[in-house]
């Protein structure tokens, strides 16, 4: 899936947010474009869940499109 994250500006915020995503799926593949602000997770959790943890690290996401 891709996703529209706010407040990342830095590497400790896409570390945060690999963190937020992989706690759900250690195994997923997180790839995180800092300049645009979107996040590639492919993982076997939904979006839903994936919206939570990142706003919960203080990262609102918006669902953008799902991977594939």
């Amino acid at each position: 899936m891709r996703l529209k994250v706010d407040n990342m500006s830095c590497q400790h915020c896409v570390n945060a947010v690999t963190r937020a995503l992989r706690a759900l799926d250690p195994a997923a593949e997180v790839t995180v474009d800092l300049a645009s602000g979107e996040v590639r997770a492919d993982g076997h959790f939904d979006a839903e869940a994936a919206i939570a943890a990142l706003a919960e690290a203080d990262y609102p996401a918006t669902l953008l499109a799902a991977a594939g």
